[in-house]
């Protein structure tokens, strides 16, 4: 039998104004000054003023480091890392989504390595813990807040970098639901979809295992019955909880039990066109799922069901069949792009991000492994 390893943060806070606790929990730690990386949007409406107060509360001094770009770059890293080193910075808060966690966790895996973070592409390439790391989450949709996975843009390469590392877990992740109400509604779409990318990799995975399982189907239910409201809704405040929850546990899923050729083709697309990932996840997951089909239908069909489609008489194929139609349903329905010609993906780039997506990190655990023409097809299928 395979053994199974689980990565989390050692401490997790969820539910409504919980972000009062995280400063008495980094208090009682010790730190004496953060650096804050954030985006210039989150920073200018005001919304970082609830962590700064918090922090001042507690007496801990903090710089703002508010660069982080919506897909985070190796520059991103560098600058934020000057400005660490150069304010005698002890620890690290990411306040915002999965970009402002990704640049914080390379920015603190550099500091105590050392190089670039360009070094530390793929699986467990650092060999000290980085820097310590508290994550404050104002979306319901990468788990990049509790999980081992950074994912930064090398504008070189034009490519996204898998970084899957032990030593990038942060310490304390924070989900309150009341600095997720001011979410945009195509945001609030995007992150949504990509939670639910998780979910159904993570149950899809080669390497899924009872409590992955647990976590993915709970996470999938949760989704198909309060995204639609999150985004309708924003001010809804039990959607924007339930969707917290959601999120957190997809991230529980794959963390541990990996994701597969969604994200690996949506990194592509995003490293390439810098597009937003959720939505790239969205448009990519049926037309990859269908694709998975062949060795996965039986726990498509699980998915259909967790997606409150009644199954029991359905035959797996046909089970598989309903998942895939429930999830480009819960797209449209939310205002997802329909294909990726409506992002204005090109056909004749389509073999160099099939290239690249065979390379990601994040295809290997893909139930089942495909050619470059099986890849380029999906990517076809998807246009």
């Amino acid at each position: 039998m395979q053994n199974h390893k689980f990565f989390m943060p050692s401490v997790n806070l969820i539910g409504e104004n919980c972000l009062q606790d995280a400063g008495k929990n980094i208090k009682v730690l010790g730190f004496k000054k953060a650096l804050i990386v954030t985006d210039k949007i989150l920073n200018d409406i005001g919304l970082v003023n609830n962590l700064t107060c918090v922090l001042r509360n507690n007496d801990i001094e903090y710089i703002i480091f508010d660069e982080t770009k919506p897909n985070p770059t190796t520059e991103n890293v560098e600058k934020g890392l000057s400005l660490l080193n150069n304010n005698n910075c002890d620890f690290i808060i990411s306040f915002g989504g999965g970009s402002s966690h990704d640049c914080a966790k390379g920015i603190a895996l550099v500091a105590t390595n050392g190089g670039e973070i360009n070094d530390y592409e793929g699986v467990d390439v650092s060999t000290k813990p980085q820097l310590p790391l508290v994550t404050i989450n104002t979306t319901a949709g990468t788990a990049s807040e509790i999980t081992r996975f950074c994912i930064i843009t090398d504008e070189k390469r034009q490519i996204k970098m898998a970084i899957v590392d032990k030593n990038i877990i942060p310490i304390i992740s924070v989900n309150d639901p009341l600095l997720m109400t001011g979410m945009p509604k195509s945001l609030t779409a995007a992150t949504g979809m990509d939670a639910l990318t998780h979910a159904v990799e993570a149950y899809v995975s080669t390497t899924a295992n009872p409590v992955t399982d647990a976590c993915a189907l709970k996470s999938i239910e949760l989704i198909s019955e309060y995204l639609r409201i999150a985004v309708s809704d924003g001010s809804n405040i039990l959607a924007r909880e339930k969707m917290a929850y959601a999120e957190f546990l997809a991230g529980m899923a794959f963390n541990n039990a990996s994701l597969g050729y969604v994200h690996a083709m949506a990194h592509q697309l995003g490293g390439f066109y810098n597009l937003p990932h959720g939505v790239c996840n969205a448009v990519l997951l049926p037309y990859v799922q269908q694709f998975n089909s062949k060795v996965s239908a039986k726990r498509l069909k699980d998915i259909a069901k967790a997606m409150g489609i009644d199954v029991p008489m359905l035959s797996d194929e046909d089970g598989s069949k309903a998942a895939i139609n429930a999830m480009k349903s819960l797209s449209k329905d939310i205002g997802i792009p329909s294909g990726l010609k409506e992002l204005g993906v090109k056909e004749d780039d389509l073999d160099i991000l099939t290239t690249n997506a065979l390379k990601d990190t994040c295809g290997l655990t893909n139930p089942i492994q495909a050619t470059h023409e099986e890849i380029k097809s999906v990517y076809l299928k998807a246009m």
